[in-house]
């Protein structure tokens, strides 16, 4: 995962299909106000997935990518078990909505029997090669009821000695061009051949075809264009970005639009992603983060020299990812059986459990339109330490400041506030007993939309 992360955000013109503008008033005031697409939606409401990496670096753990021309061969990748109906399982125990296959990593090697070249699956002694784990992974994710995404590295290849940002390491102009082939053909391959994708991941970005990388904006409309893009170029649809660091710690506030993009090294944390209030695009961060800590970062899997996050540290992630207007994209490891390892399969279902124990069944929950809503909880009170605001993205992220509180022996005591709420915000405070808990909206762009807000008491 250490690559530069691109997270390229430009500024679209506003005929762009990823988000798009309408003119309201506000007062006398015309605005433009950035919206959604159906796409992004879909994904906010997805709120968690994996992020599954297998590469040879399992089989041949001092492989050094950047070590050109040294490249394990094919022969190396021999897992006896491999089982993807184990790892969406896993993902399913999770409670994840979407899963995203890592289908070529730096080494190059491709998780699919690809024509571009030799190095893939088809030419490993696994399944005598005649496998394919791109397509396993597509028809898991069905039968599991996951949505699919697939990772495609175009700006890191070991095989073909390609180093960030995607440019061949000689600077030969026909080497680079002959690179550019392959990977269109491989998007190709994989955009066109497995069914439609709900999320495609470019770690580090696309070099731009200005400066020598693929026309990939062009493959995505015409074969993805309803997929969301992690870190993917200007042009395309459905953009989503970065947070900042591989934690799964979303800044705050944590705004879904954005004006720019930034570029830094994926091991040099950023602080200031926290998109506009008033961006030109509609393009919410994702938090990605290891379930595993040490070698290779935790991204990859060796029998010794890592550890798990302990389930405090993971639900710590979950509240500063899902709870700070992000989706939560977990890393999850497969050993060389091909297999996610079975310590890590009870780590994620434990995890599972602690998300659907605390919040699965809120003590109370209402909607409504406008800067106050109250809800009563019941006849006498109830103690309660969490609340969830959920705003209505459809119509904008239009919340700028708010605050929450409880009436408590009749008189109303402050519990929390904030900025920026999105498609959800989770805040934690101190227990109090209550039979009314009311949220004050204090700023806005216009009339503010509460799809669900809900109280409940975690033990």
């Amino acid at each position: 995962m250490n690559l530069i992360r691109s997270v390229i955000c430009a500024i679209l013109l506003l005929s762009n299909q990823q988000s798009w503008s309408q003119g309201i008033n506000v007062g006398t005031v015309q605005v433009e106000k950035v919206l959604p697409s159906q796409q992004h939606l879909d994904w906010a409401d997805a709120e968690i997935g994996v992020l599954i990496h297998f590469d040879l670096v399992n089989f041949v753990p001092d492989y050094e990518w950047r070590d050109w021309d040294s490249h394990p061969p094919a022969s190396v990748f021999t897992p006896t078990r491999l089982d993807t109906d184990q790892w969406l399982q896993t993902a399913q125990e999770l409670g994840a909505e979407y899963a995203i296959l890592v289908a070529k990593h730096c080494s190059g090697f491709s998780l699919w029997p690809t024509e571009a070249h030799g190095y893939s699956v088809k030419n490993s002694p696994w399944r005598e090669g005649k496998g394919d784990i791109v397509a396993d992974f597509i028809a898991s994710c069905k039968k599991y009821g996951i949505k699919p995404g697939l990772y495609y590295s175009t700006s890191a290849n070991g095989y073909f000695s390609v180093d960030n940002p995607g440019l061949v390491v000689s600077k030969d102009s026909v080497k680079q061009k002959e690179y550019i082939a392959v990977v269109m053909q491989q998007l190709k391959e994989l955009w066109g051949n497995y069914g439609e994708l709900f999320e495609i991941w470019f770690d580090g970005g696309v070099l731009p075809v200005s400066e020598g990388g693929p026309d990939a904006a062009k493959l995505l409309k015409e074969l993805q264009p309803n997929a969301v893009v992690f870190q993917g170029p200007a042009e395309a649809n459905n953009l989503i970005r970065w947070v900042g660091n591989e934690e799964g710690r979303a800044p705050y506030p944590n705004w879904s639009r954005t004006n720019h993009g930034t570029a830094a090294d994926g091991t040099i944390e950023i602080e200031d992603l926290k998109g506009s209030y008033d961006g030109q695009i509609w393009c919410p961060g994702e938090a990605d983060f290891p379930l595993r800590k040490g070698w290779q970062g935790g991204w990859f899997w060796k029998a010794e020299g890592q550890e798990l996050l302990s389930l405090a540290e993971l639900m710590e992630s979950y509240y500063t990812s899902v709870g700070r207007n992000s989706n939560m994209l977990l890393g999850v490891v497969v050993d060389t059986n091909g297999l996610v390892p079975d310590e890590d399969v009870e780590r994620i279902r434990a995890f599972g459990k602690e998300i659907k124990r605390r919040f699965d069944t809120p003590i109370m929950a209402t909607r409504g339109e406008g800067h106050t809503l109250e809800m009563k909880i019941g006849n006498h009170p109830t103690p309660v330490n969490h609340v969830i605001i959920e705003e209505d993205i459809s119509r904008g992220e239009n919340i700028r400041k708010y605050y929450v509180e409880a009436s408590v022996n009749g008189r109303w005591e402050p519990l929390c506030e904030g900025i920026s709420v999105g498609h959800k915000r989770i805040q934690q405070f101190e227990e109090v007993c209550t039979d009314k808990i009311r949220l004050q909206i204090l700023e806005s762009d216009e009339l503010p939309q509460i799809k669900k807000l809900s109280v409940y008491h975690v033990e």
